[in-house]
């Protein structure tokens, strides 16, 4: 019997395995590796969430920085710099991290999963099944669907990597007519192309000459034909892949959970994949943890996991929404118009306002496990915030109602009090 096996060796699996080793649990993680080369523009907050993970050799060597390139609405201009993460390399590292840490790894096809109250058993291809007391879910897109959830407008990326000759590291985002493309170019001369459309109104032509339409409409946009000149392009491949936002409607059960993109994924543009990924991971491990070893907390372990995915999964859709937004040259066009509605009309960022907080009972993570307590509600954290810099917030909240800052302040540390005013002058807090 393996007490706990992951599924899926993407950063969510892998930020699981190593939290759940640091608890003291035995993990088998299972995966079948990443069969084709693949380039990803990460953020500094992307590789600080690695780091804070444990995923120290899967980013050496891995990323190299870029100077980032944006034509949006007409307008170009250059943003701040942008990693260029080489999955394979990536995935090699997460392998080596996985291994240090002592979690044990199965490199397989996942043929089937069958789940009772009692456990879970999982066939494999060519190897002996598994039977697992708690399954962690992390296959990404491939994961099976769990019923109907909140789903965006369908839509497609079509990556394409060939290779050229070798130059600067670079990398660009444009609008087009009918959807958006993100490009890169390494170094060594490799380069990536990735066209993201609408499912429903792209119109594109059979398989057979994808590669040659795609190539086309490449070189219909001057960026792309200044971005990657006009050397040969050798070796060129096509990947395609739905990048449709999705939640899953139950992300957690008693004995299973999900996370990265197979608790919910996210439109490229809204946000760095990898780090919604690791979001709904790094919370995983204290989940797990109460399930198993406080059980009489699993319908409060539950429900943190399942409203922080889902209020996630809001946020980025919402920042999605308002970068299809700003670009007003094509926004009666199916593929704008369809975005720039999605999800609802609610704003991504409210404005602070102190008067309207209110203190509410809700879970938190506390000493490893799934806790209760209050916490403040704001607009910006809908779930609520318990603590900064170690001060819990509700008593403040409740005492500056009817009393003068300067008192209800005066038992805290200079960092402290530094980082609360500043909290509370964010809050719209005006002493």
């Amino acid at each position: 019997m393996n007490p706990i096996v992951i599924l899926g060796a993407g950063p969510a699996g892998a930020a699981v395995a190593l939290g759940l080793r640091r608890l003291g649990y035995a993990v088998t993680l299972v995966s079948e590796w990443r069969r084709f080369a693949a380039l990803e523009g990460v953020s500094v907050r992307v590789l600080d969430a690695l780091r804070a993970a444990g995923l120290h050799q899967a980013l050496t060597d891995a990323a190299q920085p870029s100077q980032r390139q944006v034509s949006w609405n007409g307008q170009q201009h250059a943003q701040n710099i942008e990693f260029l993460l080489d999955r394979p390399s990536f995935d090699r590292g997460l392998r080596q991290d996985l291994r240090l840490a002592g979690v044990e790894l199965i490199e397989a096809r996942v043929l089937a999963v069958q789940s009772t109250a009692s456990g879970h058993r999982i066939e494999l291809e060519g190897r002996e099944a598994l039977v697992a007391d708690f399954l962690v879910e992390a296959r990404g897109r491939q994961a099976p669907t769990l019923g109907k959830g909140l789903r965006g407008p369908e839509t497609v990326s079509l990556l394409n990597r060939w290779q050229g000759a070798p130059g600067t590291t670079a990398s660009a985002v444009e609008s087009l007519e009918d959807g958006w493309a993100w490009m890169a170019r390494r170094a060594d001369g490799q380069c990536y192309w990735q066209w993201t459309v609408d499912v429903a109104s792209a119109e594109l032509p059979g398989k057979a000459i994808l590669l040659d339409y795609c190539r086309q409409r490449r070189q219909d946009s001057a960026l792309a034909r200044e971005f990657f000149g006009n050397e040969p392009e050798t070796d060129l491949h096509l990947h395609a892949r739905s990048s449709t936002a999705i939640v899953c409607p139950q992300v957690c059960g008693d004995h299973w959970i999900r996370v990265g993109d197979a608790a919910m994924a996210v439109d490229p543009l809204s946000g760095n994949g990898i780090f919604q990924s690791l979001s709904s991971a790094l919370q995983a491990p204290t989940v797990i943890n109460t399930l198993l070893r406080k059980p009489e907390r699993a319908l409060l372990a539950q429900r943190f996991h399942q409203q922080r995915v889902e209020q996630l999964f809001l946020r980025f859709a919402r920042i999605g929404r308002d970068f299809y937004a700003d670009e007003q040259r094509w926004r009666d066009q199916p593929f704008w118009l369809a975005r720039r509605q999605w999800p609802d009309a609610e704003v991504a960022h409210a404005e602070a306002d102190f008067s309207s907080l209110r203190v509410e009972r809700a879970p938190v993570l506390r000493d490893g496990f799934v806790d209760e307590a209050e916490v403040v509600i704001t607009a910006d954290q809908p779930l609520g915030i318990w603590h900064v810099q170690g001060v819990e917030l509700a008593p403040l909240v409740r005492q500056l109602r009817t009393e003068p800052a300067e008192r209800v302040l005066a038992g805290l540390t200079m960092e402290q009090g530094r980082l609360v005013r500043g909290w509370l002058i964010a809050q719209g807090f005006k002493p």
